[in-house]
């Protein structure tokens, strides 16, 4: 068997008999509608978890996107689901866009306007339109193109501010949590809104999209990716000055290749060429600096302080996985499918949780780390997921 049958045999057992039915099974709340809050480190269910804006947006990608791989009905009921539950209790029918998030009942929590979540529900309402045909679900996603275009842009320098209250005023704390700089742009705002608007586009060729879209790979060209490191920075202020001293090998590899999706979806050969040379950029420097002999990539580098986080988080070796498999398919080297294999492996060999299923948070030590949820607030079954259907399609 070649190994790319492989591949794409053990992701497509993985998704169907791993990912999705633990969130079918475990996570579906039946009496207060939706999805629960939480699951921890130890399997428990939290039934009085708030419900995040970003979770429930990714529950719906996921099964969106899986209906559209395996169209299993029972897929595009949870989507369903998903929807229905967003449409209710996240969307703000006043004075538009999304909230932060919501009491385990569903009523108002956190009433910010995130632009990182807003672009997370661009990115499901799109996908789910793909695989249900539902008109509404596109419609309420160029909603929120244009609230983030009207509110968030800066028409001055380019990019996109952070956070706003629920009148759309721009706050003073900024941040998507505590472990992040208070700054005004960053780059995983940037990336999410790329994802969201290359998916969008998918199915809306509006002109004002097509320039946003354009807009941000340059963005991340001319500011946010340092050509002299290979690295992306994250933190800036308004005037695109470097904030912050890390470096995020788990984003840098998501990056890689989500910029080439983007200018592949754009069609501009200028524009891909000049991509294409960044992304392997991102790439070759992941590989020099945080892949592993095991297959792993370690999780980020504090420059300032000299310090590694060498815990390896379940999302950026899914993302590495893509990363890789996209890096072959650019590059015609063979040599990065093994990449994508070997990360693989380590997944499947440390990272999954074979007794109760889904994946462990990160391994610390060796060992799986049970201090960290199971599923919740950022503990989405979104990047495993897609990483399955990415090498299934490709």
């Amino acid at each position: 068997m070649s190994l790319l049958k492989q591949l794409k045999e053990e992701m497509r057992a993985e998704l169907i008999h791993g990912i999705l039915p633990y969130w079918m099974g475990r996570m579906v709340d039946v009496e207060q509608g939706g999805f629960y809050g939480q699951i921890d480190g130890a399997d428990r269910i939290i039934g009085g978890a708030g419900k995040g804006g970003i979770l429930n947006a990714r529950i719906l990608w996921t099964f969106s996107a899986a209906y559209r791989v395996q169209p299993d009905s029972a897929y595009l009921h949870m989507a369903e689901r998903a929807y229905g539950y967003a449409l209710k209790y996240f969307f703000d029918e006043e004075m538009g866009g999304t909230y932060w998030l919501v009491n385990a009942d569903g009523s108002p929590a956190d009433t910010k306007k995130q632009i990182y979540s807003q672009a997370f529900f661009i990115y499901a309402l799109t996908e789910y339109h793909m695989a249900s045909g539902n008109e509404e679900a596109l419609a309420k996603a160029k909603e929120l193109f244009h609230l983030i275009e009207q509110h968030s842009r800066d028409t001055q320098v380019g990019g996109y501010f952070e956070a706003y209250s629920r009148d759309w005023q721009l706050l003073d704390d900024l941040r998507l949590s505590e472990k992040d700089e208070n700054e005004k742009k960053t780059m995983n705002t940037h990336l999410h809104i790329l994802e969201a608007y290359t998916n969008l586009y998918r199915v809306w060729k509006d002109p004002r999209l097509k320039e946003a879209l354009e807009a941000l790979i340059l963005i991340f060209a001319d500011h946010i990716i340092d050509t002299r490191t290979g690295h992306m920075n994250l933190f800036f202020d308004e005037q695109w000055t470097r904030k912050g001293t890390i470096d995020s090998y788990g984003h840098d590899i998501e990056a890689s290749w989500l910029l080439y999706e983007a200018a592949q979806v754009l069609g501009d050969p200028a524009l891909l060429l000049r991509v294409e040379s960044l992304s392997m950029q991102l790439v070759q420097t992941t590989v020099r600096e945080g892949l592993q002999s095991d297959g792993s990539i370690w999780y980020e580098t504090d420059t300032r302080r000299g310090h590694t986080d060498t815990d390896r988080h379940w999302w950026p070796q899914a993302e590495a996985a893509v990363g890789f498999m996209y890096a072959w398919k650019l590059s015609g080297d063979a040599a990065y499918l093994d990449k994508s294999a070997a990360t693989w492996q380590y997944i499947s060999a440390h990272l999954i949780d074979r007794a109760h299923g889904e994946w462990y948070w990160s391994i610390r030590d060796g060992k799986p780390n049970l201090a960290e949820d199971k599923a919740g607030f950022w503990k989405c079954p979104y990047h495993n997921s897609r990483m399955c259907i990415e090498i299934i399609r490709a």
